[in-house]
């Protein structure tokens, strides 16, 4: 650690170096919560994540697709210039949320016309944002305006979906938004409690969190299946990320995806509750705990007993590319990013 001190003195004087570590892990570039663990790489790409992703997401368009799970047909909707991410689909099936430089979007399809969404003070949101079931309100995961000194924090804040005063659920620390229960009564998140990554529950009114794992390592993505009954989420348990499932509550968690070759993220399911789709990086391109931008990777879709698994389309993406549930409401169809590197 001397000697990283010693390459880096003018760096620490100018940032606040356990919150770029912070930035760095809830954004998917790095897992480490000892900075003494830390490798000097890891040490400049934590600094660079606090001026926005990191440097190699710079000249980066995106492009918002569907595909027919059906038929396998993409349909590129827009190409939009910087880096938009998580698209989630709305009730209407014409209505598309995403995120970009902090704020939150609507895209209507049709009309191919894009506004954006009144989120109060919450204009700094990341990728994880979830619409309720009625659509009446959104949660996002924002940075909380009152810091200011350079720290890094994710708060979970619910809003009407026309805007409103945005209500902190979480407080403070890094908690990361992902399922929103079918009856409305209650948020599934992933949140760092004492130096571990692990996924709680808490009433969407406000009260005690809950935690429902405790297994070392990452535990993230947590989602309703349409009944409530169960929860599925990824975890890095095993060894390499996978997919997994318990009941709402919290027991009985089990693996679902066994795939030696590939880290599996974000278990999406769809509106009928038989298919589910998530993100795929191959072994050795990330570390098991990472999902970073920039990297070959690909949609898979399974049925929800992990039987008949198959590759949707393989894409350019990873980070933003399918971070939150993006079901059309009549399950033919998914909604994802792939980007594209400007030279």
């Amino acid at each position: 650690m001397t000697q990283k001190k010693n390459s880096f003195e003018f760096f620490f004087k100018l940032v606040d170096l356990k919150a770029c570590f912070q930035f760095a892990r809830a954004n998917g570039a790095l897992q480490i919560v000892d900075m003494d663990a830390a490798t000097l790489e890891d040490t400049c790409r934590a600094g660079k994540m606090l001026s926005g992703w990191t440097g190699d997401r710079d000249n980066t368009d995106s492009i918002l697709c569907t595909m027919d799970v059906e038929t396998g047909e993409e349909t590129v909707l827009h190409e939009f210039p910087g880096i938009i991410e998580a698209p989630n689909w709305l009730n209407d099936g014409n209505t598309l949320l995403y995120n970009a430089d902090g704020k939150i979007y609507r895209y209507e399809i049709d009309k191919d016309h894009v506004e954006q969404v009144d989120t109060g003070f919450c204009v700094q949101c990341n990728n994880d944002h979830v619409p309720s079931p009625d659509n009446q309100l959104l949660a996002v995961s924002c940075m909380p305006p009152e810091l200011t000194d350079g720290t890094y924090e994710s708060h979970i804040y619910v809003l009407p979906m026309t805007g409103g005063e945005p209500k902190d659920l979480t407080g403070p620390g890094l908690s990361y938004l992902h399922g929103w229960s079918p009856d409305g009564e209650t948020l599934a998140y992933c949140a760092e409690r004492n130096g571990e990554f692990d996924i709680y529950t808490i009433p969407v009114n406000g009260g005690e969190e809950k935690r429902l794992t405790d297994a070392p390592g990452l535990n993230d993505g947590p989602e309703y299946d349409s009944a409530g009954e169960y929860i599925w989420f990824n975890s890095v348990r095993s060894g390499l990320m996978q997919v997994w499932r318990m009941n709402a509550d919290g027991s009985e968690q089990t693996r679902v995806t066994w795939e030696e070759g590939s880290n599996c993220w974000f278990p999406h399911l769809s509106p009928d509750g038989k298919q589910v789709a998530y993100i795929a990086y191959k072994k050795g391109d990330v570390a098991p705990g990472d999902h970073p931008p920039h990297k070959n990777v690909e949609i898979r879709l399974m049925d929800a007993d992990g039987g008949n698994g198959r590759v949707l389309c393989s894409l350019f993406g990873g980070q933003g590319t399918l971070n939150v549930n993006s079901w059309s409401p009549c399950g033919r169809k998914l909604a994802f990013v792939s980007y594209t590197p400007i030279s």
